[in-house]
């Protein structure tokens, strides 16, 4: 992948493996391709749902939506709000083969919360809290990386 212009490899752990197919079905849910954008979309709708709960899934979603952020902010918070009124699909505990069986219009059903919540305050804090987390996630390593070479030097 590019990000800030240069390509990345990024590893494919084991862990990510496992529940990757969560993340596709997130992207065709929302109806969201996998650019940037749609990455930043996701990304939103991830850390609103509560994917910040899976240790160390949150990792890469903070990153996605810091990266994001600096392309697509409307992308994130579009898809924070709409995240607030979804349930996580990995909070819906259902297995891959099931998944598979399932109609779309069923997983849309399953995933909307009975009550709508619109942007408040609460939602902007916690917003804004989130936006600050995935700033320090997606550039902690060049910190570690500046701190590194000064103390070097």
């Amino acid at each position: 992948m590019k990000a800030f212009g240069i390509s990345l490899t990024l590893l494919n752990p084991k862990f990510r493996k496992k529940v990757i197919h969560i993340h596709d079905i997130q992207h065709i849910l929302n109806n969201c391709d996998t650019s940037w954008k749609g990455e930043g979309f996701i990304s939103g709708w991830e850390i609103a749902t509560g994917m910040w709960k899976y240790f160390p899934l949150v990792f890469l979603s903070l990153w996605a939506m810091g990266y994001s952020l600096w392309l697509h902010p409307r992308a994130v918070f579009n898809g924070y709000k709409k995240g607030i009124n979804n349930i996580g699909i990995i909070d819906l505990k259902i297995n891959k083969s099931d998944f598979m069986k399932m109609e779309l219009n069923q997983l849309k059903t399953i995933t909307k919360k009975e009550k709508t919540i619109k942007m408040g305050i609460w939602q902007w804090t916690q917003f804004l809290f989130w936006s600050v987390m995935s700033q320090i996630v997606l550039f902690i390593p060049l910190f570690i990386l500046i701190i590194g070479v000064t103390l070097l030097k």
